[in-house]
């Protein structure tokens, strides 16, 4: 297995490599527990010819499609060969699982907040350029130092990143990360870096004393009641986890998650997130060096919280989403959240290139369809 091959995939390729990952990765469990969270089907589901759901998932190759209302399924479908049992990569959709639980450990008091620098955590970053970032920095993205997020090419700091991974050479990944060079200066310019939350994850684990996938288990997933085990890729056998993105699920646990995360982190009466985290997690502060999405897609007008993209509210285009956010993943992976209209969905899909902007327009264009249904 190859970086081209992972990231210039035949159409044909793409749902056996993100349905099989632990074929060519060396992987950690994501244990469940003994219980299930229910989700009911809703008694009104949404129609899905009327929203023409056959040819959007045909047009934009989408495998896997859910639709949550107030906790219930009222739109479920498969494609590409996937099912139930498919668990499907999430790509920089687990950036957002990452963040979610540097919340659960700062409630815990594992970390005391986000504006502790990265080198209490992890002191062999000291004397190098991320020496003097916060969390916040790495959460936003916003640390100063250079980057190129460039998929298909070897030589970028992705790609010796991601060949290190690949390559399973132990403390490869975090060589890399160690080798970079600040740019301009720490909370200056929002520059979309992979490598970034990686060390978040490695914080993480640093500060818990447990894996990110044993947390994981423990603080949520167990506790929120997955129906499957999941499973997080690692950067060499018995290494750390690719916090980065390299998350495991079935469909409707990507939706619990979503679900959790919905309603503000609470489990059962138990506060797992701090109160008000998720308000500070997936929306832009006024002052964050955010540029909306124009790093990746020009013209995405989203902005960028703690490794959450934000719709804004005021923005025709998106009209609907006012107050919603989303985890994404290339080749077309969303994890969309709406307060407001209490609706999750999560979209699986295999693009033929990283980001196509048109399939990501029509993304939000029938999530929007189906927030004016459920509305009737």
């Amino acid at each position: 297995m190859n970086l081209q091959t992972l990231m210039s995939p035949r159409a044909d390729e793409q749902p056996h490599l993100n349905s099989n990952r632990d074929l060519y990765f060396a992987t950690r469990l994501i244990k469940r527990g003994p219980r299930v969270h229910p989700l009911p089907h809703a008694q009104r589901p949404l129609d899905a010819s009327a929203l023409g759901v056959d040819a959007f998932m045909a047009q934009h190759r989408v495998g896997g499609l859910l639709v949550l209302k107030d906790g219930e399924i009222v739109l479920e479908r498969y494609g590409l060969g996937l099912d139930d049992k498919t668990r499907w990569y999430s790509y920089s959709l687990g950036k957002s699982v990452c963040s979610t639980l540097v919340g659960a450990a700062i409630h815990q008091g594992k970390i005391g907040s986000v504006d502790e620098p990265v080198t209490r955590y992890l002191p062999h970053m000291a004397g190098t350029a991320y020496d003097g970032n916060t969390l916040r920095q790495l959460l936003e993205m916003s640390s100063g130092v250079g980057w190129e997020e460039a998929y298909r090419d070897g030589s970028s700091d992705f790609g010796r990143y991601f060949n290190a991974v690949l390559e399973k050479r132990p403390g490869g990944a975090m060589a890399v990360m160690q080798s970079l060079r600040r740019a301009v200066p720490a909370g200056s310019k929002f520059v979309y870096s992979s490598g970034e939350t990686y060390l978040i994850g490695a914080a993480l684990s640093a500060a818990t004393g447990q894996s990110l996938s044993d947390y994981l288990s423990d603080r949520i997933w167990a506790r929120y009641g997955m129906e499957a085990d999941g499973y997080w890729t690692l950067d060499a056998e018995d290494g750390l986890e690719m916090a980065s993105g390299g998350c495991n699920f079935v469909l409707r646990d990507y939706g619990r998650f979503g679900q959790f995360v919905l309603e503000d982190g609470v489990v059962g009466g138990e506060r797992i997130l701090p109160e008000g985290w998720i308000a500070e997690a997936c929306h832009p502060r006024a002052d964050s060096p955010q540029v909306g999405y124009g790093q990746l897609v020009a013209g995405m007008p989203l902005g960028y919280g703690y490794q959450w993209w934000a719709f804004p509210s005021d923005n025709p285009r998106l009209a609907g989403h006012e107050g919603a956010f989303t985890g994404q993943g290339i080749f077309g992976q969303f994890l969309y959240v709406n307060p407001r209209e209490r609706v999750v969905t999560v979209v699986w899909s295999a693009w033929p290139d990283p980001w196509v902007a048109d399939s990501e327009w029509a993304t939000y264009g029938f999530i929007a369809r189906c927030l004016a249904a459920l509305k009737n």
